[in-house]
């Protein structure tokens, strides 16, 4: 059954059209000597034109690249009511930025990375999708606007390319460890909930009489040295346990079970919830004597209140082709939808009959979903509907659905599923740090060379 989605391209040519971010490059034209004055004849016609601002490995930035890059930035900070900078300052930012993402894409092209002409043909869809145009309104749109349609094409496959040269190169940055993603957990929670902390711990007491002296106790923290000592090097710990334990436990291995961290003394739980699995801590000193521990077991039960809203929709899929349209699936679609809103039809059945989507045989059901799960064109509409309700024809980069909730409902999360959106955001968190690196060293290496000045 195919889900819909989100992809994790990292902003991914965006929500928006692009039509205002497109750089103009018609009348380029190279700029002057580095260090020599604009010759006289330079007129102010073709300073205004265009010129070169920077060269990154022999690749050019022209102005009208770095004001594209502003004007979009000051619109997007209109629409949220941003502060806006300095235009000067903004102006040198969007510039070093362009000179950041220049030499990213060089990167990927020297890696072999392509975006081909489907992928391109995809994208365009997309975005006149997303601005309810068609792919005709989109060109003219854009070309009314004085942008060439070719260069917004190349506009769109640079932008592509470097979302894969960056997820190619800091994907393979980024690892997580069972003992990681505890401490975020930890973290995350602000401080260790011991209520939700479940451990399993064995231990071997080496116990040290009330009326021992120094010279004996220090004996009897030898003995326990020893003991971990030969726990580390591999030596089974339930055998130790039994031959030098003087615990309760000791014939049981020195095992004490899996229990809450609570009913656990604070100095084992200090000692042992940073440790993974398996890991041997101590000799640790209590009014009993020494302890080896070791950690058996660690666990996390659900956190008080983890819930989400899920939701459960069934949906019908018409794909566009050469043979079926947009409009010829959207008007089959109402044709179904006017059918089963009275009565003629049933939606499991209409699915089942008329889907392209590997959920027909489920009569189109999608099964239960966390928030984010589907892409936005599908999800925002899938929201706004009650249960039982079903939409008109909606358009997503898959095609055109016809979407029904069956049901909504608040589901808490199972140790395993936190534990899974924990890792996620871990993994978020690490990536966006080993961008950052990655893009600071490929910076570092590209050949930046800075010519006039912004204007």
């Amino acid at each position: 059954m195919t889900k819909y989605f989100s992809s994790s391209a990292r902003g991914l040519i965006g929500a928006a059209l692009l039509v205002s971010s497109v750089v103009q490059a018609q009348g380029l034209r190279p700029s002057t000597s580095l260090s020599g004055p604009r010759a006289a004849s330079a007129s102010s016609a073709q300073r205004s034109a265009d010129f070169i601002v920077a060269i990154v490995n022999s690749e050019p930035i022209t102005n009208n690249e770095v004001r594209a890059r502003v004007l979009r930035f000051e619109q997007q900070q209109t629409q949220r009511g941003g502060v806006m900078p300095a235009r000067s300052e903004l102006m040198a930012q969007m510039l070093q930025r362009l000179i950041s993402e220049r030499a990213q894409v060089q990167v990927g092209r020297e890696n072999g990375i392509k975006i081909d002409e489907v992928a391109i043909n995809s994208s365009v869809q997309n975005i006149a999708r997303q601005n309810q145009l068609s792919v005709d309104e989109l060109r003219k749109r854009i070309e009314a606007d004085g942008i060439s349609y070719t260069q917004f094409r190349e506009s769109l496959r640079e932008e592509m390319l470097l979302n894969r040269v960056r997820e190619r190169e800091v994907e393979g940055r980024v690892s997580i460890t069972e003992q990681e993603l505890d401490q975020f957990i930890v973290e995350q929670q602000g401080v260790l909930e011991a209520s939700s902390l479940e451990l399993n711990i064995a231990q071997i007491l080496i116990a040290v009489p009330e009326s021992a002296t120094a010279a004996e106790i220090a004996a009897l923290q030898e003995r326990a040295n020893s003991a971990a000592q030969r726990a580390r090097a591999g030596e089974d710990f339930a055998t130790l346990a039994r031959s030098l334990s003087q615990s309760l436990d000791r014939n049981n291995g020195g095992v004490m079970g899996l229990r809450n961290a609570e009913r656990y003394p604070t100095l084992f739980v200090e000692a042992t919830q940073a440790l993974p699995s398996g890991s041997i801590a101590g000799p640790l000193r209590s009014g009993a004597g020494f302890h080896v521990l070791k950690l058996l077991e660690k666990k996390r039960s659900a956190a008080p209140g983890m819930t989400v809203a899920q939701s459960r929709a069934r949906h019908i899929l018409l794909r566009v082709s050469a043979q079926r349209s947009e409009s010829a699936a959207k008007e089959r679609l109402a044709a179904l939808r006017g059918e089963i809103a009275s009565g003629k039809l049933d939606f499991a059945v209409a699915a089942r009959d008329n889907s392209q989507d590997g959920s027909a045989a489920e009569g189109g059901d999608l099964g239960w979903v966390n928030p984010g799960q589907f892409v936005p064109e599908f999800e925002d509409v899938m929201n706004t509907l009650g249960a039982g309700q079903i939409s008109q024809p909606v358009v997503s980069r898959f095609g055109v659905h016809l979407i029904q909730l069956m049901e909504r409902r608040e589901n808490t999360l199972t140790v395993r599923q936190q534990r899974e959106l924990a890792r996620a955001s871990l993994r978020e968190k690490k990536a966006d740090e080993a961008f950052i690196t990655w893009a600071e060293e490929v910076r570092a290496k590209a050949y930046v060379e800075l010519r006039e000045p912004v204007q």
